[in-house]
């Protein structure tokens, strides 16, 4: 009993201070925020649990608890169980797909009598503890295909249930994995890779219908096949390390494409897009016969770069229109401008807009709120919360907020860096990746700079899933953390 004791104490003192008080200060403003986005004129009790601020007390309490509880744990056992957690994890998923409960539109919830629960949010702490698991054991190297393939399978695999139970938003949650991937090694050129199918998806959706000057060319198609160009030499550059040759291929392509883009504006108008189409389907090739020539691989890859990004750029069309939901279509359209529709997909950011907007500098005072008082903001105390701080707080209360979320993810990358052991290391990243893309996400979607798919704020979004998902992360790596230090016997 004494020696228990003595490693509790030896546990709370070797707890980080700063994160649990950036934690409990979250929890303070959160709460203030779901209060101000469900308060109605002439309510006289916000504590009553018939509220939806009174029911957040019962989870910020709950939530409490239960990160005392975790910290009770030794740190060991989320290692050893880290696997055993995940499978019961994924079951829990799988079986949620055949939820009768549909609710908006997603089977995503499991209905207990008055409680709802949704898996989704506490299989991220699962995945991330099996991915920690596998990236410790040893022999484990990202560089190696197969193990990488193993890595990405242990996070895409609840992914692909997520989006089983249609939720969409949830599902791509799991795509912040790849940060942590690379902090471990795992290569630049894949992570760009990401970011330039963004940029075609992007560029060549919203300029697809756009012509080029006077000619019958597409400035989507364009632009992209063009970029597609540019981006796969700039890899011969840097990875192959041949730079005569980079300049020699980008001035060719350039040069090529200039020539032929005067001749349609000036001499005979046609599309351009098959010049382009054929100058990369050439440099494709050229790139396969230096890899086969001169037996370097990079040259290989970057061929199968240009040829993916080809095949990406082209189907992507394909999936807008004909794979995703009629609602996410339009959501898109609106956030690349190509629908206004303020009366439909785009009413709820223009309204956040709206409320944002009007808190001006100070605010307008806690319960002040006319656009989030009157209802205007559909889901204002969910996943646009983040609106409510901006009227009733204004632009200091915002910033306020956003600093306690940087504060929070400069000191998880602290004590990720700290960790003696790489299980601690890797687990940290993943939370603290989690926690990175929720932020960016809502707190983009509610200034109409990214898509509306529908992810909570943490710790300020109303209810019990989220919150305790986002306390169990918290807290594992608190847990984690604190025992570092310890003395093993």
């Amino acid at each position: 009993m004494a020696q228990a004791a003595d490693k509790h104490q030896g546990i709370f003192q070797s707890l980080d201070k700063w994160t649990i008080g950036i934690y409990l200060a979250l929890l303070i403003f959160g709460w203030i925020s779901v209060c101000g986005a469900s308060y109605t004129y002439g309510s006289t009790d916000i504590f009553s649990l018939d509220t939806r601020s009174g029911m957040q007390i019962v989870w910020i309490g709950t939530s409490i608890a239960l990160g005392f509880v975790l910290l009770m744990l030794d740190d060991r056992f989320y290692n050893t169980f880290s696997y055993l957690i995940y499978v019961g994890l994924l079951v829990l998923l799988f079986a949620t797909i055949f939820n009768p409960h549909e609710i908006k539109g997603s089977r995503s919830w499991l209905v207990l009598g008055p409680l709802r629960l949704q898996p989704a949010e506490f299989a991220k702490f699962a995945t991330a503890l099996a991915v920690a698991k596998l990236m410790s054991t040893y022999g484990f190297d990202i560089h190696k295909w197969k193990h990488f393939a193993a890595a990405v399978g242990v996070f895409l695999l609840p992914m692909l249930f997520i989006v089983a139970q249609k939720e969409t938003g949830s599902a791509l949650v799991y795509l912040s994995f790849f940060l942590m991937l690379y902090r471990e090694g795992m290569q630049g050129s894949i992570l760009f890779t990401g970011v330039a199918m963004v940029i075609y998806f992007v560029v060549g959706i919203k300029y697809e219908d756009v012509m080029l000057w006077d000619t019958p060319t597409s400035v989507g198609k364009f632009v992209v096949l063009l970029l597609v160009q540019l981006f796969s030499i700039a890899m011969v550059y840097v990875y192959c390390h041949k730079k005569r040759e980079a300049w020699t291929l980008a001035g060719t392509t350039l040069g090529v494409t200039l020539l032929f883009l005067g001749f349609s504006e000036y001499v005979i108008p046609f599309d351009i897009v098959w010049v382009q189409f054929l100058l990369t389907a050439l440099l494709i090739l050229y790139l396969a016969y230096r890899a086969m020539a001169t037996r370097i691989r990079n040259y290989f890859f970057i061929s199968l770069f240009a040829l993916g990004s080809v095949a990406f750029f082209y189907s992507a069309d394909y999936v807008l229109n004909e794979m995703m939901e009629p609602h996410q279509r339009v959501r898109i359209n609106v956030l690349l401008g190509l629908d206004e529709d303020l009366a439909g997909a785009g009413y709820n950011v223009h309204q956040s807009e709206i409320a944002i907007g009007s808190g001006g500098l100070r605010g307008k005072g806690f319960l002040n709120g006319t656009q989030t008082k009157l209802k205007f903001v559909p889901e204002q105390d969910t996943d646009f919360i983040f609106c409510t701080v901006g009227e009733e707080e204004g632009f200091v209360g915002s910033a306020t907020v956003l600093l306690l979320f940087l504060a929070l993810i400069l000191r998880l990358i602290h004590l990720a860096e700290r960790q003696p052991f790489k299980f601690g290391r890797v687990y940290g990243y993943c939370v603290l990746s989690i926690f990175l893309f929720h932020l960016f996400i809502n707190v983009g979607m509610v200034l109409g700079l990214t898509p509306v798919i529908g992810i909570p704020l943490p710790f300020f979004s109303y209810g019990g899933s989220s919150l305790w998902g986002f306390t169990l992360l918290l807290f594992i790596f608190l847990r984690i953390d604190a025992g570092r230090n310890l003395t093993r016997r």
